[in-house]
C-alpha cells in the first residue's frame, strides 16, 4: 500500500465514522417529531427537503406543519405531522407526497403507506377498560386489523398499525386514551 492509498483509506474510514455518528444523532433527535407519509430516512430526508412548504400547503386537512427553530437549525421549516389534534387522513391521491419535488417524500407506484408513528392505548383512560362500551376508535381505523376489539376492548396490532392517529381523533374521552409517538422512538 503506497502513501496515497493509506491516506485515501484513512479519510474514507474517518468519513464513514463521522457519517454514522451524525446519522445516529439525527435519528435520536427525530424521536421528537413525526414525518409525513413516505418520508425518506431522517438523514436523507433532511438532505433532500428544500423547506419549500409545498407538502404543508398541499395537505387538505392541515395536519402537516413546519418545525420551529427551537428544535434546531437543521430541522427548521421541515414538515412534520401534528397528530395530537387530528389524524392523517391517508388521502387516496397523497397530495403532500405529490407536491414534493425532491426525494424527501417519495411514493413508488403500488407502495403501501409505511409505518410513520406508533399508537398505544392508555387503558386507565379508555372507556371499555373501565366498564362502558365504546369502540369509536376501532370503527374509524382505516387499516384492516390494525385495531380490533377483543372482549369488547380495543387492542392495537403493532404489526399492522401505521400510526395515522385517526383512532386518537375518534376517541371520545377528553384526555385522549390513545397516545401517538414517533416510530423512531
Amino acid at each position: 500500500m503506497d502513501r496515497r492509498d493509506f491516506f485515501r483509506r484513512g479519510i474514507g474510514k474517518a468519513t464513514e465514522a463521522a457519517v454514522k455518528t451524525v446519522d445516529k444523532k439525527v435519528v435520536d433527535r427525530a424521536k421528537n417529531w413525526i414525518r409525513p407519509p413516505f418520508a425518506a430516512a431522517e438523514l436523507d430526508f433532511l438532505l433532500a427537503c428544500t423547506r419549500c412548504n409545498a407538502c404543508i400547503e398541499a395537505c387538505p386537512h392541515d395536519v402537516i406543519f413546519p418545525l420551529t427553530a427551537r428544535l434546531g437549525a437543521d430541522v427548521v421549516n421541515t414538515p412534520a405531522l401534528d397528530l395530537l389534534k387530528k389524524g392523517c387522513q391517508l388521502c387516496e391521491d397523497w397530495p403532500c407526497v405529490n407536491a414534493c419535488e425532491t426525494s424527501a417524500l417519495v411514493r413508488e407506484e403500488g407502495d403501501n403507506v409505511k409505518k410513520f408513528a406508533s399508537a398505544e392505548i392508555n387503558e386507565s383512560l379508555c372507556l371499555p377498560y373501565s366498564g362502558p362500551e365504546c369502540g369509536a376508535c376501532v370503527y374509524l381505523c382505516p387499516v384492516e386489523n390494525a385495531l380490533v376489539l377483543k372482549q369488547e376492548k380495543p387492542v392495537i396490532n403493532k404489526e399492522k398499525c401505521i400510526g395515522c392517529a385517526l383512532c386518537r381523533q375518534a376517541c371520545v374521552v377528553e384526555e385522549k386514551a390513545i397516545n401517538i409517538t414517533s416510530y423512531a422512538s
